[in-house]
């Protein structure tokens, strides 16, 4: 089968690094160059991407960024008549519109915050009577969400989002509730019906160590994340399967990955947000759990027609640690050369999220997030000193990361 992968950061280096390995690839194709993508890959042509996908003679597309699907790229695949893994623009709403997501959770009895919609600044701000959620409406990169401790800061946000500093995300804002607990993801891939998950992962937000500075794309994750006893039936009958029956429903039938992001509350789980793709860098740890084929699996979603209940996973733990430029989330120096990539690492992959190759070989750091250091590992503790020895061997000029991913899982131990 010839696939089209569309996008290039950490999260697509981790799916073309996966679909390689299929036994029923034939031609695998990007969108965008990235020096980490396995040699095979081609990058497809400019000239628009359903158009070059035709020519190139591409089965099925794979989705990787939210805003390709935001865009509606899955619809003008399906009337082209390409096999397409990834929602629908109307299914697609669940990420690329909050206020949306959380009217639906509303309608379908979905646990989560308590929170007001509004398009009108001083509305916004008299629904601020203290500790709260502000979040941009539309897609900011995961950046759009202020955790506000105090209502003056509440108001802050509300002026920064109305004021521009996401551009059009911010036109609307989403007003919640402020709840409390672990943050959970649990990710399924979903054919519109049936769906699989995988097993649970913890995400870090926010910039520096102790979960603290601002948000970003994702500092680090581990998988899988300590959960109750229970957790993730819990999840697939009062979330997973009520988004797909409710989806159906409303005529937006959903196909592909359902992330969900959950807060552990003492009244159980209740959702923060949805994602409508693997998340970054969730997918990196999550991929290299994965002991299976991971191209029919998309390829069923894509049709409707998923064959299996469960997936096979390698028992113990991924865990990945982000290497970011220095001065993310916030303006950075790129073109510094990267040293140590080609050092011996054991049990470990370097997904590239955020590098350049320059003419004569030299890789250097061309993003924020640069790159994406995942290792596997008998339990939490082989697996996180593994990943650390790994980023330890590697340097650019500026280079910084969370020194702590996985505290929780560290806590647990003790």
């Amino acid at each position: 089968m010839n696939v089209l992968l569309v996008g290039g950061g950490g999260r697509e280096a981790a799916l073309a690094w996966r679909l390689s390995m299929s036994p029923r690839i034939g031609e695998l194709w990007v969108t965008h160059a990235n020096p980490g993508f396995p040699s095979r890959v081609q990058t497809l042509p400019e000239g628009g991407i359903v158009k070059a996908a035709l020519a190139a003679g591409v089965e099925l597309v794979v989705v990787g960024p939210e805003a390709p699907l935001a865009d509606g790229l899955v619809d003008a695949c399906q009337e082209a008549g390409i096999l397409a893994f990834g929602p629908t623009q109307g299914a697609a709403q669940l990420e690329s519109s909050k206020g949306f997501a959380k009217d639906f959770m509303a309608r379908h009895g979905i646990p989560t915050a308590a929170y007001g919609r509004f398009s009108d600044s001083e509305l916004a701000h008299q629904a601020i009577s203290g500790p709260c959620v502000v979040k941009a409406d539309g897609l900011a990169a995961g950046k759009g969400v202020y955790v506000c401790t105090t209502a003056q800061e509440a108001h802050e946000a509300v002026d920064a989002l109305f004021g521009g500093a996401f551009g059009d995300a911010g036109a609307a804002v989403v007003v919640e509730e402020l709840m409390t607990g672990p943050e959970i993801s649990v990710l399924a891939l979903c054919d519109g019906e049936q769906f699989v998950t995988l097993p649970p992962a913890q995400d870090h937000k926010r910039r520096f160590d102790g979960d603290q500075g601002p948000n970003t794309g994702g500092m680090g994750a581990y998988a899988p994340a300590p959960v109750p006893q229970g957790f993730i039936q819990e999840v697939e009958e009062t979330v997973i399967g009520p988004v797909l029956a409710g989806m159906r429903a409303e005529g937006n039938v959903f196909r592909g990955v359902l992330y969900v992001g959950l807060m552990l509350t003492p009244q159980g789980p209740r959702v923060l947000e949805f994602n409508c793709r693997f998340g970054d860098p969730e997918c990196q740890p999550l991929l290299m759990l994965l002991n299976e084929d991971l191209l029919p699996l998309l390829e069923q979603c894509a049709r409707g027609e998923l064959q299996q209940k469960e997936l096979s996973i390698r028992p113990g733990v991924s865990c990945c640690v982000v290497m970011a430029s220095g001065g993310y989330p916030g303006p950075i120096e790129k073109g510094h050369s990267i040293s140590g990539l080609d050092a011996e690492m054991e049990d470990v992959v370097v997904f590239h999220a955020g590098t350049l190759q320059r003419p004569d070989g030299t890789i250097v750091n061309n993003g924020g997030r640069v790159l994406g250091v995942t290792a596997f590992g008998d339990d939490f503790s082989d697996a996180r000193t593994k990943a650390y020895a790994a980023v330890n061997q590697i340097r650019w000029e500026g280079a910084s990361w969370r020194t702590d991913i996985g505290w929780r899982a560290m806590e647990k131990q003790k």
